[in-house]
């Protein structure tokens, strides 16, 4: 064995919990230019340990690794290239022998085989330097962000059905973002996982793209391809669970490694899986690495991390008395915590201008404050409780809205207790939700004004924007991940219409500073009528930085025009619309385009002045508030 060539500083930054790079230390590297590879893997409890694949006819006795003082195996392997499979034999302390796909593998077979890949991270030429140096000076908080979540298998398909391909999608679809201005796309998980079922959220390769859709610089081209185009890269990243096959981490040297060794604290009853001990230092190594592997090798823009209520709360998904209290017989996990704020530490630390982003279902509080405040540290949340609330009321009667006003305006309580992200993801439009267009009340043209209406109302209120693919034409049917959306349904004019909507309102949101520049309190935001519950409409203002980037944003959320609806205004002048979703080239009648509005100096729900508007049919208009202009009264 060559000494030399061990890293013995960052293993031991590894078993102390402080690596963020830990896969340029463990896993498979080649050390010379004949081929000479070594293999360095966690498994102190293992009795013996080999490297086994095809390079020596999968013989656990040819390559027999050596055991280290820290727990870690090594070993040094001739002869290899790139794509030679390989595992490793653990002869763990319970006396069983399996055959394990390495931890830190860059590449694996495509499912349903399972070996790891040896791979080198090589061989790839960079374009985005001008692109990174321009991230690194950019404040999120206040910059316009759209994001387009979708996912690769699915978006497209090729015509012979194989797997989509990463190469192939970055061409089409940088095109299309920029064509329908989205700033960001987010991908749902794409690190190597056995079941196609689970969509990519049971990881078994935490620093792997799966293998079904290309090769580690498959990817990167993806990600410079988005970067040439100015389009951001969000990962999404699961931490919070893996699960049991035989060939991952669940009882990785006959012990429990990576996970708990009480049931109650590793068997995650809700998704079958296990869950990470966060406590464990190695396993905090492990996971703040995979995540920082992405961004230091991969170039991505953010991660969003998947299921972060589960990784709280011991009680997640538990009845009373199934779970193991914290030391203060409490149900938060403060050793997940912890990890959190290191990984959101590391993270935005080392790379100034990308994201992490929580998807938080709960009130748990200071998810999007600093670590050194109490906080988690995470840029950003997602709003679950606005996406529930406002996809609730667009699909109930209009008439019986009145009732139900508040989930229209509940969500300025908490709109600035953390950074939002407004999500229409995934998660519902699956398991018989209904497609977006599909949850609106009403008829067929119903349907289509009043998911125009819900992005417009989506798009004005405070937070950034998050829309799952094939909501931006009106997708009908459920999200299926084994067929490609139904892209024919553009050769139709309501789905057309639908898709140019949700273009221009994205041109118009990303040129519109008063709709993005203050979301952290009511500077950037005012009522301007909020308790017309009776008529389900209400008005609210939008303010950017500096005074004059105003924009006055009207709703009507029932299917009968209202006529004279007063909005109060903060100054003198004339209101003149600017953009509705009841445009005709969208798809709506064009009532009340193009007029002009003078506000009357009489005061209305604390505004010194106020305007009456005409409100068509469900529709979302918004208006440029001009104090030089006169219009009609």
């Amino acid at each position: 064995m060559i000494k030399n060539d061990i890293p013995q500083d960052e293993i031991y930054l590894f078993n102390i919990g402080e690596a963020q790079q830990a896969y340029a230390t463990f896993g498979c590297h080649r050390v010379n230019e004949s081929g000479l590879h070594r293999f360095l893997v966690w498994a102190p409890n293992a009795r013996e340990v080999s490297v086994v694949g095809d390079f020596n006819g999968w013989d656990a006795s040819r390559n027999r690794m050596e055991r280290l003082d820290s727990g870690v195996f090594a070993a040094f392997v001739p002869g290899l290239r790139d794509g030679d499979c390989y595992k490793y034999a653990i002869h763990g302390c319970d006396g069983k022998t399996v055959l394990k796909a390495d931890p830190f593998a860059f590449h694996a077979e495509v499912r349903p085989a399972t070996a790891s890949k040896v791979w080198s991270l090589g061989k790839y030429d960079w374009h985005d330097a001008e692109y990174l140096k321009r991230r690194q000076g950019q404040n999120l908080l206040n910059r316009p962000v759209s994001i387009y979540e979708m996912h690769i298998g699915s978006w497209r398909k090729p015509e012979d059905w194989r797997f989509a391909d990463f190469r192939r999608v970055a061409d089409e679809l940088s095109d299309y973002l920029v064509e329908m201005g989205f700033t960001h796309v987010e991908i749902m998980p794409v690190l190597e996982h056995p079941l196609d079922d689970s969509w990519g959220y049971q990881v078994t390769g935490f620093y792997a793209v799966t293998s079904r859709y290309g090769t580690p610089q498959d990817f990167m081209y993806f990600v410079d391809v988005m970067h040439a185009k100015g389009i951001g890269v969000i990962m999404d990243w699961v931490p919070a669970h893996f699960p049991r096959d035989e060939h991952g981490l669940a009882r990785f040297d006959g012990t429990c490694l990576y996970e708990h060794q009480n049931p109650m604290q590793s068997d995650h009853p809700q998704w079958g899986t296990l869950i990470f001990n966060y406590a464990r230092p190695e396993v905090a190594s492990f996971l703040v690495s995979s995540a920082m592997f992405f961004f230091d090798v991969c170039h991505i823009d953010g991660i969003r991390v998947d299921a972060v209520t589960s990784m709280l709360y011991l009680d997640y998904a538990r009845n009373p008395g199934e779970f193991v209290p914290n030391e203060d017989g409490g149900n938060i996990d403060r050793s997940a915590v912890a990890f959190l704020q290191k990984l959101n530490s590391v993270i935005l630390t080392r790379y100034p201008g990308v994201m992490t982003v929580a998807e938080e279902s709960t009130a748990y509080p200071m998810i999007t404050k600093p670590p050194y405040d109490g906080g988690l540290g995470f840029l950003f949340k997602w709003n679950m409780g606005f996406m529930h609330d406002t996809l609730s009321y667009m699909s109930m009667d209009p008439f019986f809205r009145q009732h139900h006003h508040s989930k229209l305006t509940f969500s300025m309580h908490y709109a600035f207790t953390e950074n939002f992200i407004l999500p229409y993801s995934h998660d519902e439009v699956v398991h018989g939700k209904k497609s977006l267009l599909g949850k609106m009340y009403g008829a067929y043209d119903e349907k289509f004004a009043s998911l125009r209406l819900l992005l417009g109302f989506m798009y004005a209120h405070p937070g950034k924007k998050l829309l799952f693919m094939g909501g931006e034409f009106g997708q009908f049917i459920e999200w299926d991940y084994r067929k490609e959306l139904d892209w024919f349904l553009l050769g139709y004019e309501s789905h057309d219409r639908m898709r140019r909507y949700v273009q221009a309102l994205n041109e118009f949101y990303t040129r519109t500073p008063a709709l993005y520049e203050i979301e952290d309190g009511w500077d950037g935001f005012a009522w301007l009528n909020v308790n017309n519950a009776k008529q389900s409409a209400v008005s609210f203002l939008r303010r950017g930085a500096r005074p004059e980037e105003v924009c006055v944003c009207a709703f009507n959320f029932t299917p009968v025009p209202v006529e004279r609806f007063v909005i109060g205004l903060p100054s003198k002048g004339a209101l003149r619309e600017v953009f509705s979703s009841n445009e005709a080239r969208f798809g709506g009648s064009g009532h009340g385009a193009a007029r002009v509005i003078q506000a009357v100096h009489k005061e209305f729900e604390g505004h010194p002045y106020r305007a009456a508007v005409d409100l068509p049919p469900l529709a979302a208009v918004y208006f440029e508030l001009d104090s030089n202009k006169k219009g009609l009264e």
